[in-house]
């Protein structure tokens, strides 16, 4: 979000910037212009920019398949899936590649804007670390360190960070901020002089809790508030254990006439639902697996028999087929899980990965609309032959006979006013026409007026050479 509203301003005050993040970790992926994929973060901060997002803006993308297991994604393509000591070796190895994506573009735009992850005091990560300190010590980069304060306990995360350091790491390090601020901020300025004294690090200053941080496109499964809605109808999203690309309801969440409820594991699918969505997966057979042990599938096959509708996207619609086969062992073990059973279709992963970004046609309306896909395996059956749209010619998707389950692996569509409007009226209510795109570029304005009204921006801008 820091990183978002700091591109947005430098672009006002007309620098070329461009942001760059070493190593992310998420499942929420978009695809680039040069055909790879990246953190979904990354691609909000490229727009803010006023850029097409590219590969060389997060070179190493890990994807978390299991609690142990993680799909390793170099410069946009996928390199392995690896467990967490095998990538500990693997990282000196990603080094290059992220110092290269760097320098092509230092050499492209004027500042560049970079990201870290987690804690730079994890000392015991620091040898290898391509994600932190490690990577803004062999790139010569400036650090500020930022202080989530809506957490608790900042003061001592600055200044127990500030201890654990050695002392290049500390000399790297230019001064700190602090996030996330409820209420009236002067009531923090004992805390951020005692910061300051006891670091040596100057302060760039408080940003407040920014309240539309929710109507931009989420990074992870949803952990920002959402105003709750009285909708006319009631849309459910299954929280999967490894859900992918989250994102594509957000906006969904901001129509009027859409109560939108993201159903956390361990709660039975409401009977008020009109529609039911299963989102992407980065694990589809370990995910089906986690559905029936929430009781989702008969709630599902209950749901359905009430008339209620279903949609499946990428990894959800493979979950709605008969099959997933897994014959290389991609997301685990070789293997085949029995799906849901409720579209005539059966799927088979492989490593051919499909990263595009499409114009696609609505079978039933002829509506064009843009989206992207993002996904391993194939998909046919019977109910292909109902597509939900087209792309190049090619069908796309699958509908039941009796209309009420649709599968289909196009991620994005809803961010299209006009679709939207149509896939709500088909779903028995209006939408709202508001434009979803102009409400995103709204937001990252208000962000960049936010965050120039309380940091010390200049200082900050001030600190790149």
């Amino acid at each position: 979000m820091l990183v978002a509203g700091l591109c947005r301003l430098a672009r006002q005050r007309g620098i070329d910037v461009a942001p760059f993040k070493p190593q992310n970790m998420s499942n929420n992926a978009a695809v680039t212009v040069d055909g790879g994929e990246i953190g979904r973060a990354q691609a909000l901060q490229a727009r803010a920019a006023g850029l097409d997002s590219h590969t060389d803006m997060n070179p190493v993308l890990l994807k978390p398949e299991t609690d142990q297991m993680a799909q390793v994604i170099v410069q946009g393509k996928r390199l392995a899936s690896t467990g967490a000591a095998s990538y500990s070796s693997l990282k000196a190895k990603l080094l290059a590649s992220v110092l290269e994506s760097y320098q092509r573009l230092r050499h492209q735009h004027e500042l560049i804007l970079v990201e870290g992850a987690g804690s730079p005091a994890e000392v015991n990560l620091r040898k290898n670390d391509i994600a932190n300190m490690g990577f803004a010590a062999k790139a010569g980069v400036p650090v500020v360190l930022v202080g989530d304060i809506d957490r608790g306990g900042v003061i001592a995360q600055i200044v127990g960070t500030c201890e654990l350091l050695d002392y290049r790491d500390h000399e790297m390090v230019s001064g700190f901020l602090i996030n996330k601020f409820r209420g009236d901020s002067q009531l923090f300025d004992d805390g951020y002089a005692l910061i300051s004294a006891k670091t040596g690090w100057p302060g760039f200053g408080v940003l407040p809790w920014f309240k539309d941080a929710w109507k931009l496109p989420a990074e992870d499964a949803p952990d920002l508030a959402r105003p709750i809605s009285d909708g006319t109808i009631h849309v459910v999203c299954l929280q999967l254990s490894r859900v992918a690309n989250i994102d594509d309801l957000d906006p969904l969440s901001q129509e009027p006439s859409v109560r939108l409820t993201i159903l956390h594991p361990g709660r039975p699918i409401p009977g008020d639902a009109d529609l039911v969505i299963i989102p992407g997966s980065k694990s589809t057979r370990g995910d089906l697996d986690f559905l029936r042990q929430q009781g989702w599938d008969i709630d599902l096959y209950a749901h359905k028999r009430r008339g209620g509708r279903i949609l499946g996207i990428c990894g959800g619609y493979q979950m709605l087929g008969r099959t997933v086969s897994d014959p290389k062992g991609l997301e685990g073990k070789p293997g085949k899980t029995q799906g849901l059973g409720l579209l005539n279709v059966g799927t088979t992963l492989s490593e051919n990965k499909q990263l595009t970004q499409v114009k696609a046609v609505h079978a039933k309306s002829g509506h064009n609309f843009d989206g992207y896909e993002i996904h391993m395996g194939t998909t046919t059956g019977e109910d292909c032959s109902r597509p939900y749209a087209f792309v190049d010619g090619r069908a796309e998707g699958a509908i039941s006979e009796d209309g009420l389950i649709t599968g289909l692996y196009l991620h994005g569509m809803f961010t299209d006013d006009k679709f939207r409007t149509r896939f709500l009226e088909e779903c028995g209510t209006q939408g709202s026409g508001f434009g979803y795109d102009a409400s995103v570029e709204n937001v990252l304005d208000d962000l960049a007026d936010h965050m120039q009204c309380h940091l010390d921006v200049d200082g900050l801008f001030d600190l790149a050479h």
